[in-house]
């Protein structure tokens, strides 16, 4: 047996100018409009039917920041319970407001034992360099390649100041 279904989203509206106005003859005005949009309906998810149905409200006028603030008031309303909109939250990375100021009791903490942990490295090793993005570039070598290169760099430099000051 197979199972075929479509799902339509239908949209008329007409326009009777109200005559003394002059906003039936805009350039811009389109005296009648009708939109249908049709779909699988057998083939489509949750996702693809909100995606469908944003697509229709955007057609009738809506703006993108209304389509999405009446999706999320289907999650966050009284008649949710509050179990289903931290699953929700969890799943899209979102904080409850009920939850800030524990939050930000935890990011108070965590820059405490940052700051302490700068702190014993500051005191045990010293700063780290000024420059630290240049001598990342060095990482890769080895310390006999670094002892090499700067073997060769100070031979060439001194060749060079040799060569400039006339000495052979």
């Amino acid at each position: 047996m197979t199972y075929e279904a479509t799902v339509e989203f239908k949209f008329d509206a007409t326009f009777t100018p109200t005559y003394g106005s002059s906003s039936w003859t805009d350039d811009d005005y389109i005296p009648e409009e009708h939109y249908l949009i049709t779909a699988p309906a057998a083939d489509l998810n949750v996702k693809q039917y909100f995606k469908l149905f944003e697509k229709f409200m955007l057609c009738v006028g809506m703006t993108p920041e209304s389509i999405r603030s009446g999706a999320m008031s289907l999650v966050f309303n009284d008649y949710v319970r509050e179990e289903e909109q931290r699953k929700v939250c969890k799943e899209y990375e979102l904080t409850m407001d009920e939850d800030l100021e524990k939050k930000y009791q935890d990011f108070k903490e965590r820059d405490a034992q940052w700051a302490k942990l700068n702190a014993h490295y500051e005191n045990n090793f010293g700063s780290e360099p000024k420059d630290w993005g240049r001598f990342q570039h060095f990482a890769k070598y080895t310390d006999d390649d670094l002892k090499k290169m700067r073997t060769m760099y100070d031979t060439l430099y001194s060749e060079d100041v040799d060569s400039a000051n006339g000495v052979a």
